[in-house]
């Protein structure tokens, strides 16, 4: 059965997105999603665009509803897809993305239809018509209505969209997790070292402050004293960064070594542990280990926030990447986590941004930059105790981030033999619930 016959008899609905004038944009109404926002795995709210809040009325035809499935139709990224479920906030497709929505749920399954745009029979129609033109790859609505697709019986496709849907709602809920606990720890980090929050309320008279330890709270000085940079606690000191941290330590990884090796695309945005690595002979590059922190120091990663906290190496295992990062390690009493902390505030990344040199299309930032930027050190005890609060959270995301990629494996092993009904589910004994709750 083909996609066109499937909109002809009102089962399926497949548009393309709205194309959006400059003059629409620069509001605080409606997201405009672009197809850079759409990840092989979920969609990036961060950094979208919204219209201008009078326009609402007006877009109602290019929105989004749970259920829908999302397709990249335009560049190097035709054919990536996600899902919208009832978490997400409503948005507006932009031109190069096409959405298809079920009409009819007693014969198309929406989560049926997201397993199956990853699928074997929609990967090799979407090669087959980029293969069939020399120009950039394009997924037109015309050729989408020529697509083929294999429908099993509806109780099937609820099975298969249920099994497939309870591993990627757990990894969904990891996602989260993760990022709930990162913005705390940064949250807490702004109080504590940047804001000097817990000795402003002591000042103040507060006897406690939320995020930390009453004993902790009870040393804490009560007055401030001026340094370079302004005032800081009294027994914090002001030093440039590259005397309270390592800045890109020399460590010893023999040239033909193999060795992990971390490539730019796949240090995270967002997050603290990169995406994948794979093992390469070391020629020349930053070299890294567990308890580092990775800045990227070019236009336009260094804008985007891309930044690493290590974890993933075995104990004492050195790792390697591009000479385009960044190596910060804290000196004691700093924990490892601290440069992590510091290299997310919007002071240190406009503070690298202000300070990038060369040409317009390979600016980067010098590590000798990090000479001139100065933080305020906390005592020892203060500095111990962060690193209790904070590390615990870090450990739990990768916790999580471990388990994902397990459950992915997972998924990944079962829907080509679902799909293809190698492996057949017992749907009656499934309990699918009801079908507006997409939320994987």
């Amino acid at each position: 059965m083909t996609f066109g016959e499937l909109i002809d008899r009102g089962v399926l609905d497949v548009t393309d997105g709205y194309r959006a004038k400059n003059s629409e944009l620069g509001g605080t109404g409606l997201i405009f999603l672009r197809a850079g926002h759409v990840t092989d795995t979920h969609i990036d709210f961060e950094g979208v665009d919204r219209f201008r809040d009078e326009l609402t009325r007006t877009l109602t035809e290019k929105l989004s509803k749970a259920g829908d499935v999302v397709v990249t139709t335009k560049g190097n990224s035709t054919g990536r897809t996600t899902f919208v479920t009832s978490r997400m906030p409503t948005f507006v497709y932009s031109p190069h993305l096409s959405r298809w929505r079920s009409l009819a749920y007693d014969q198309l399954e929406p989560g049926f239809l997201r397993y199956w745009s990853i699928g074997r029979e929609f990967g090799v129609q979407l090669r087959g018509m980029s293969a069939s033109t020399d120009m950039a790859p394009y997924l037109s609505l015309r050729d989408q209505r020529r697509l083929e697709i294999t429908l099993p019986p509806i109780e099937e496709q609820r099975a298969i969209a249920h099994v497939l849907g309870a591993l990627d709602d757990k990894i969904e809920q990891n996602r989260r997790t993760a990022r709930v606990l990162e913005r705390l720890a940064l949250a807490i980090f702004r109080a504590w070292f940047v804001d000097f929050e817990p000795v402003r309320g002591k000042a103040k008279g507060a006897t406690s402050f939320r995020s930390m330890p009453k004993p902790v709270f009870d040393a804490l000085p009560t007055r401030f004293v001026d340094s370079e940079i302004g005032p800081v606690p009294e027994g914090w000191e002001a030093r440039a960064l590259s005397v309270a941290f390592e800045v890109n330590p020399t460590r010893p990884l023999r040239k033909g070594e193999l060795a992990p090796y971390l490539d730019m695309k796949n240090m995270p945005t967002v997050g603290h542990a990169p995406v994948s690595w794979t093992d390469r002979v070391f020629g020349s590059g930053m070299r890294f280990m567990n308890g580092d922190t990775l800045v990227a120091r070019i236009t336009p990663c260094l804008e985007n926030g891309k930044t690493a906290f290590v974890d993933f190496l075995r104990d004492g295992q050195l790792a390697w990447g591009s000479t385009e990062y960044i190596v910060f390690r804290p000196i004691a009493p700093l924990p490892p986590i601290f440069a992590y902390c510091l290299a997310r505030t919007p002071e240190f990344r406009d503070y690298a941004v202000q300070n990038m040199s060369g040409t317009s299309g390979r600016q980067r930032v010098s590590s000798t930059a990090m000479d001139h930027y100065r933080i305020a050190v906390p005592s020892g005890h203060v500095a111990a105790a962060f690193g209790e609060v904070v590390t615990p959270m870090f450990d739990h995301i990768r916790a999580g981030i471990a388990e994902s990629r397990k459950l992915a494996e997972i998924r990944n092993y079962l829907l080509p033999r679902l799909l293809s009904g190698e492996v057949r589910m017992p749907f009656d004994t499934i309990a699918t619930g009801s079908h507006d709750d997409y939320t994987p």
